[in-house]
C-alpha cells in the first residue's frame, strides 16, 4: 500500500515544515508515502468562499486517481484513538488497498465535487486548527500508528 497526503497551500512557517519533513523521512521507512501540495489559488481575495473551494476541488481531484482510496481530514469525520487509528491502517493494508489518499482541504474546507468523491472524512479533533498545523499532525499521526503496529517504543500505552 502506499499513502500519501495532499494538501492545499503552502506552509509559511520553516519551524513546521521541518517538523513536517522530519516525519515524512521517518514514514518513508514503514511504507511508501507521498505529501503533495497543491498551490494557492491566485488572486483568491476576488473570489467568493465557494468559487476558492470549487477550484481547489477541482485541482485536488485532478491529483486523484479512480481507484484511490480518499480519505478528507475534517473536522466531521470520525475519530480515532491512535491505537484504533493504526488498527484501521492496519485493516486497509490487509484489505489489498493499493492507494490510499488523504485530503488536509483550504481554510474553507472542501467543494461539494470533493465530498462526493471521498469515500470518507476523519477528524483529528473536535477542535478546529490551521489547515498548517493539520498537516504536521497528520504526518505525526501516521508515524505513531507504524510505531504502534510495529511494537515500537515511540506510543507509551
Amino acid at each position: 500500500m502506499q499513502i500519501s497526503l495532499i494538501a492545499v497551500g503552502k506552509t509559511d512557517s520553516k519551524d513546521l515544515m521541518n517538523l513536517m519533513e522530519t516525519y515524512q523521512k521517518r514514514l518513508q521507512h514503514y511504507i511508501k508515502f507521498n505529501f503533495m501540495v497543491i498551490p494557492d489559488i491566485k488572486n483568491s481575495k476576488n473570489l467568493s468562499e465557494a468559487q476558492q473551494k470549487t477550484k481547489e476541488g477541482e485541482l485536488i481531484l485532478s491529483h486523484i486517481q479512480s481507484s484511490d482510496h480518499v480519505l478528507l481530514i475534517d473536522e466531521r469525520g470520525k475519530q480515532f484513538s491512535s491505537l484504533s487509528f493504526s488498527d484501521f491502517l492496519q485493516k486497509k493494508m490487509n484489505g489489498g488497498l493499493k492507494q490510499l489518499v488523504f485530503v488536509i482541504g483550504g481554510p474553507y474546507g472542501f467543494s461539494d465535487a470533493v465530498y462526493a468523491r471521498s469515500n470518507g472524512k476523519v477528524s483529528l479533533s473536535s477542535m478546529t486548527f490551521s489547515h498548517q498545523m493539520v498537516r504536521l499532525f497528520a504526518l505525526e499521526q501516521l508515524y505513531r500508528a507504524f510505531t504502534i503496529l510495529r511494537n515500537e517504543p515511540y506510543h507509551h500505552r
